[in-house]
């Protein structure tokens, strides 16, 4: 025995406690009075899974054995469907590594600190080597711990404390040093509530944002439909007649014998492939570009403000207008140019190629089994309405207002999903600090609560 110590079982309570708590100049922040540090050690124990030994494997039928793999974890929760079984053979050699509902499961191999508890059904299952189970827990809520496990808190020590070889690996013992603020037992419980309750309505934003952000593609399509049909702007609806009646020219970019990809530079006249084209706009890509004398060269493909540039090639309707920004660019191997008679916008039709009716006869219509592709003869005989150029325009600016309008409101609820993730660990930060605005400083010190755990 080292000098200066004694025994554990001489330990008097206070020496005892003063061991479990965790010392001031090692707290990781400051926290109510009648809170206390503790380590996850001080209060549960941590366990491994096992190995399915050598010469035994899962199987695919139903067994009395679960084995939970950490691939089955999935948000809290244990992705039932996934689960696999063990026979009763493997079973007797692994049956001191299970997990039951009284446990708090957590991954210790590649994605680390996933938490959780196991369903009713699994309670009594075999646990791999990958995960641990928090068991033994003490004096603390277990949502109040799942909750803490998943805060920075605890996550910033667990990742801090992993060894990264082939695959991130986190030892037990690293597990049982974890710091954390504990509070009295009806703090927690308050905590607990406060926390789902926020999480719950943070949930229901996030669900509504979900849905305008899904739903876009389907209003889009539905107030395209309606502005070709006329009823945007009140107008009757036009004739439809085949692209080919109201098109000049329609070019098939150049072949591959005609552009080379040593031919591409950095920064020169950009070549502009079906990739290049993203929701009605033209996207330049400034690798995939050529020198001037090249595009001199190609002068049949380059493109001209008022044209039209379409994919030929795999996802069928991606179009774009040509501005004065993309004029003298280059139509690439796998799109093609259509140039519309006078009184036609290229701004206007272009939005007809992609709306959703066109889509549906152009992937209807399309060759090749391996990816689809377009040629003049399908092109130009896709049927479109028939507007004055007038009428097209007030089409067009109608459009424009409306699908903006929906732009943006699509892009507000991407911005909500992008920020709930955030509010959740300011909230989970402000729950473990004290900050919730729960505490009651009158209510008996945690530290009490540790005295009789140990």
């Amino acid at each position: 025995m080292a000098r200066g110590k004694k025994a554990a079982k001489a330990l008097t309570p206070e020496e005892r406690l003063e061991q479990a708590l965790v010392p001031v100049e090692e707290q990781p922040y400051p926290i109510p009075e009648n809170w206390c540090w503790v380590t996850i050690g001080a209060i549960a124990s941590v366990k491994g899974g096992k190995r399915i030994p050598k010469g035994n494997k899962l199987v695919e039928y139903k067994t009395d054995h679960p084995y939970i793999r950490v691939t089955d974890f999935d948000n809290r929760s244990i992705a039932t469907e996934q689960v696999k079984y063990i026979d009763e053979e493997t079973f007797k050699l692994i049956r001191n590594y299970t997990i039951s509902t009284q446990d708090v499961y957590i991954s210790i191999a590649g994605t680390i600190g996933k938490v959780g508890i196991i369903p009713d059904d699994l309670d009594g299952a075999n646990l791999t080597e990958n995960a641990a189970k928090i068991t033994n827990i003490r004096g603390v809520e277990k949502n109040f711990l799942l909750w803490l496990l998943e805060s920075e808190v605890a996550q910033s020590q667990m990742r801090d404390a992993t060894i990264s070889t082939t695959q991130p690996k986190l030892a037990l013992f690293r597990i049982e040093n974890v710091k954390f603020p504990l509070s009295p037992l009806t703090e927690q419980q308050r905590i607990v509530s406060r926390i789902e309750s926020l999480f719950a309505k943070l949930d229901e934003a996030k669900e509504k944002a979900q849905a305008v952000v899904d739903g876009f593609e389907l209003r889009k399509s539905a107030i395209l439909h309606k502005a070709f049909m006329g009823e945007l702007a009140r107008i009757s609806a036009g004739r439809t007649i085949p692209l080919e009646a109201i098109v000049k020219t329609i070019r098939i970019g150049p072949f591959g014998s005609a552009l080379h990809k040593e031919d591409y530079i950095i920064g020169g006249i950009p070549v502009i492939n079906p990739k290049h084209i993203i929701h009605q706009q033209i996207v330049p890509d400034e690798k995939v570009t050529i020198t001037e004398g090249k595009a001199s060269e190609l002068m049949p493909y380059r493109l001209r403000a008022g044209d039209i540039v379409v994919g030929r090639r795999g996802e069928m309707g991606r179009s774009a207008p040509v501005t004065k920004k993309e004029d003298g660019w280059l139509c690439g191997t796998g799109s093609l140019i259509i140039r519309l008679q006078e009184g036609y916008s290229g701004a206007f039709y272009s939005q007809i190629i992609a709306s959703h009716s066109s889509v549906q006869y152009l992937e209807e219509n399309c060759v090749g089994s391996t990816m689809k592709n377009l040629n003049e003869k399908i092109i130009k005989s896709l049927p479109v309405p028939n507007y004055t150029m007038e009428q097209q325009k007030t089409i067009v600016d109608i459009l424009n207002h409306l699908l903006e309008k929906e732009q943006r409101a699509k892009e507000a609820a991407e911005a909500v999903l992008s920020q709930i993730d955030t509010m959740k660990k300011a909230i989970l930060a402000r729950a473990f600090r004290g900050a919730l605005g729960t505490n009651d400083p009158a209510e008996e010190w945690a530290g009490e609560l540790v005295k009789k755990m140990i």
